[in-house]
């Protein structure tokens, strides 16, 4: 929360003292629009949300707007939806889920614990959208972009897409824990990338399924390199 809210005023406030020329991103989050009033969602939908680091983030991205217009500077945001890799800390539901089938088929791991298996999310490849970023950085004039794929996956796509991969039925290994569900948050959180596509040129190049698959691969891997 401090680095989203009071790092990213220090930070700003620097560039105006001493570099008002330097260009300045902020990765914000989907998770600005709480529970959003449309789907999909574009960069002129209400901001309601309803956690914590959707706050801090929100407060991040009226901070950067504030000195875009006040003062002048580049400063820019990419409202991001969940992005992720082969690099993504397994606290995270894909990789966390890519990791046990992994496991599993290696005999390592029994049983991978879920909450909401119905939630949906639009989830896109890291590397994609850093191109986004550098994009923005590029452009003559700063602004804001909803980051997405524009496609909707639920957590039982990934299982299937991860365990089918190697040759596995999620269902003989998961099982679902009511207390993991976050009610709080949206189920429906996809992006609407159209300002994206049109001002940046940019769109996602690494299907879903191909994201899942390479994660599944990469944690296959893993489990056989030796000890160092």
């Amino acid at each position: 929360i401090f680095n989203n809210i009071s790092g990213v005023h220090n930070i700003l406030g620097a560039i105006k003292e001493h570099a008002p020329r330097a260009k300045y991103y902020f990765a914000s989050s989907s998770l600005v629009f709480g529970n959003p009033t449309m789907s999909p969602q574009d960069e002129h939908e209400l901001k309601n949300p309803v956690t914590p680091y959707g706050i801090a983030k929100a407060a991040g991205n009226n901070i950067v707007k504030m000195y875009r217009e006040t003062y002048g500077i580049f400063a820019c945001a990419g409202i991001l939806y969940n992005h992720e890799s082969p690099r993504r800390d397994p606290k995270f539901l894909p990789r966390k889920i890519t990791q046990a089938a992994a496991r599993i088929k290696k005999g390592l791991q029994q049983e991978l614990i879920l909450g909401d298996l119905e939630a949906i999310r639009d989830w896109g490849f890291a590397g994609d959208y850093v191109e986004s970023m550098w994009l923005m950085l590029q452009q003559a004039v700063p602004d804001d972009y909803v980051i997405g794929t524009g496609e909707a996956h639920s957590v039982k796509d990934i299982l299937d897409i991860a365990f089918g991969k190697l040759g596995l039925d999620w269902r003989n290994y998961v099982r679902v824990d009511n207390s993991l569900v976050r009610t709080k948050e949206s189920r429906v959180l996809v992006a609407n990338i159209q300002k994206a596509k049109e001002k940046l040129g940019w769109s996602p190049r690494v299907a879903f399924s191909d994201m899942i698959a390479m994660m599944v691969e990469e944690d296959m891997k893993a489990l056989t390199l030796p000890a160092p």
